[in-house]
């Protein structure tokens, strides 16, 4: 890209440019990638979560189906 490109962003069907934009629409823009940003970690948080606690599900089963291994083997606080 040359330096006297300006970088577009396309909202609702329709291209605007960054350079173009007042201090107000710059800002807001800015929220709008943080927010995207902080989804996008939440979803990386909530995919970690769900796995960890489906792994613990399956201990439980795995302990409820067989309560003698559990007595023998180190229990996860």
């Amino acid at each position: 890209m040359g330096k006297n490109e300006k970088t577009p962003i396309t909202v609702n069907d329709k291209e605007y440019l960054i350079d173009d934009m007042n201090d107000k629409q710059k800002a807001l823009l800015n929220h709008v990638n943080d927010l995207g940003r902080k989804m996008d970690n939440a979803q990386f948080n909530l995919d970690q979560l769900a796995v960890g606690r489906q792994k613990f599900v399956e201990l439980l089963a795995d302990a409820l189906e067989n309560p003698e291994e559990v007595e023998e083997a180190e229990v996860v606080n």
